[in-house]
């Protein structure tokens, strides 16, 4: 057998698990596994300057990819702790990342030692397992397990904490031996599906509901051929959306109190059916539950069988994994197309589409300063079809949501539950390490962008290029939105005249000087015409430089955007396109196409 430390032992079943990329900070109780990596020289690690940031980058460079595991390192103590909100989002939103911490030696662990925390549990109800490995000779078993756990059942992310001694000890170890542990996920019955496919075909007027359950099982493709072979239009959530491309014509919109549209609210309160795969009935897609569910029948497909009844009993759950069941769903409904009972879900599937076509909301307004839909609109002529957005939180969020497209799997990427400040930069800079070739667009408030901006350094100097579109209000908009209902507008300001930076106009940081002190290139705009050069101008410096670029806007400091209470409550707080002109990049299928059901 081999002889090796632990630290070393584990770098072998990282790059045995398919692990190449480590984001991370080295520290004192963790540089014995930094040795392991150096004396390897097979793992690219970017360093963070942040911990958190690591664990966001882990994260973007998970949901980058299918297969991917974002790995991010770190020391004893406060390293721990930075990542916790990382494991929060990640666990959150079914995302497995491996998060590795240093420990002071295991003598130690109950003497108060210097930065010596009770990492485990701390970490243990944001992670799948949080262990501190106490033998030298567990540590190949903890990571196989973890590896196991990450991947199996809902995906989500595991914390191993090893002491320093427990790393240096040498341990029997031969890494031509190991083996990944196979991945268990549950998987439907062909009777559970048989009876989902009778409640649909008893409907007249079914959704399918798509969650990131789609989008982490690899089945969009399955998602759209069922659509296709029933007729039958597609709800995605916002971490499902992508799972069918925006001007699909089954496509029916988003549907929620923040981030939907009017006609995918409209559609669902127009439905008697619904089949949700892979998602959560998150409060912010249902709004009241009794509006939500009245006078529907519901199907919920999730790989959690405790989400099932979770918010609300369905008429039928299914446990299984969203490929799994999407495949018997298109083979249940190929069967019955090909015997010629398939109902026709034409007349239905055109009534979506009409209210896709007339109910849109405006996006050109030549206001300055700039308002921010026409921010998305100019987003929506600038980028293509592969373009990969990332985001978290905030109005810029929201309104993004309800007017940017999205045509592919993995090409919006969100913090959806958790919606950390701050996630943004970092999460993009792990989706551009996991795509290099891809055009990666981050979109950030000011307050997102000034939490973990120090993190733009890690794109300059490991020469990660991304575009982050920056709309400034220098408001927590948010927040100050959600303070109506109070009657105030209190801490919420974040404007002020800075004295270095009269150019800025009152509108406090200087963004622009910031990154570009942190080794990126930046952009300010002032005025709607100037929003189309800008963005071109940004694509030619990221080419160039290979570091990220800034285009920050400037916006009018108030806007309310669309939201509400429930779905047949949501505010319009500006003007709705009534003409083409207002709404210019608005996707519009045709109002019919070929039949695609029996």
């Amino acid at each position: 057998m081999a002889r090796m430390t632990a630290a070393q032992a584990a770098v072998e079943i990282l790059k045995r698990e398919g692990i190449t990329h480590v984001f991370g900070l080295p520290g004192a109780a963790i540089n014995p596994f930094y040795a392991a990596m150096r004396g390897d020289g097979s793992l690219t690690h970017i360093l963070a300057r942040h911990v958190e940031g690591a664990s966001h980058m882990a994260e973007g460079y998970t949901r980058a990819r299918p297969g991917n595991i974002g790995v991010c390192v770190g020391t004893s103590g406060p390293a721990g702790t930075d990542m916790i909100t990382g494991l929060y989002s990640a666990a959150a939103d079914s995302i497995p990342i491996l998060c590795i911490t240093g420990q002071a030696p295991v003598a130690k662990l109950h003497k108060e030692d210097f930065q010596a925390v009770d990492i485990a549990s701390v970490a243990g109800p944001l992670t799948k397992m949080a262990m501190t490995v106490l033998e030298a000779a567990q540590v190949p078993g903890a990571l196989q397990q973890a590896f196991h756990l990450m991947r199996s059942g809902r995906p989500g992310p595991v914390l191993i904490d090893l002491p320093i001694d427990v790393q240096m000890t040498e341990i029997e170890f031969d890494p031509d031996t190991y083996t990944p542990l196979p991945v268990y996920r549950p998987a439907a019955t062909r009777e559970q599906i048989d009876k989902a496919i009778e409640l649909l075909q008893a409907a007249e007027r079914p959704l399918l509901v798509a969650g990131g359950g789609v989008i982490n099982a690899d089945a969009s493709d399955l998602l759209v051929e069922f659509a296709e072979l029933t007729g039958v239009p597609v709800v995605p959530t916002l971490m499902g959306w992508g799972s069918i491309p925006d001007d699909h014509p089954l496509m029916a919109g988003m549907v929620g109190l923040q981030t939907s549209q009017r006609y995918g609210n409209a559609t669902m309160l127009a439905s008697d059916f619904v089949l949700g795969i892979g998602n959560r009935w998150a409060n912010r897609h249902t709004g009241g539950l009794d509006t939500y569910t009245r006078g529907r029948t519901f199907v919920h497909v999730d790989i959690e069988p405790t989400q099932i009844g979770r918010v609300f009993a369905p008429d039928r759950g299914i446990v299984s994994d969203a490929g799994a069941a999407l495949e018997l769903f298109v083979r249940a409904a190929r069967e019955l197309k090909e015997a010629g009972t398939l109902k026709d879900r034409s007349a239905w599937a055109d009534d979506c589409r009409e209210r896709k076509r007339t109910m849109l909301r405006r996006t050109h307004f030549d206001q300055v300063p700039v308002k921010p839909q026409r921010v998305y609109e100019e987003m929506n002529k600038a980028f293509g079809r592969d373009t990969r957005y990332v985001s978290t939180i905030g109005l810029s969020q929201i309104q993004a949501a309800q007017m940017l497209h999205v045509y592919r799997p993995r090409h919006w990427i969100n913090a959806g539950q958790a919606g950390p400040l701050g996630w943004t930069l970092p999460a993009a800079l792990g989706v551009a390490t996991a795509e290099p070739d891809a055009t990666v667009v981050a979109l950030s408030g000011d307050y997102d962008f000034q939490f973990l901006i120090e993190e733009l350094a890690v794109g300059a100097q490991f020469k990660i290029p991304y575009l982050h579109v920056v709309v400034n209000n220098a408001y927590l908009g948010l927040i100050r939105q959600a303070q109506r209902g109070f009657d105030m507008d209190f801490c919420v300001q974040l404007s002020f005249d800075n004295i270095n930076a009269p150019e800025v106009g009152g509108y406090g940081v200087d963004h622009v000087k910031v990154a570009e002190g942190l080794g990126c290139k930046a952009l300010r705009v002032f005025e709607p015409d100037g929003i189309q050069p800008a963005l071109e101008k940004a694509k030619k410096l990221m080419a160039e430089h290979r570091v990220p670029v800034v285009v920050e806007i400037i916006l009018e400091r108030v806007t309310n955007v669309a939201m509400g209470t429930e779905l047949d409550n949501v505010t319009e707080f500006e003007e709705l396109a009534t003409d083409a002109e207002h709404a210019p990049t608005a996707l519009l299928t045709p109002l019919t196409t070929p039949t695609t059901s029996g």
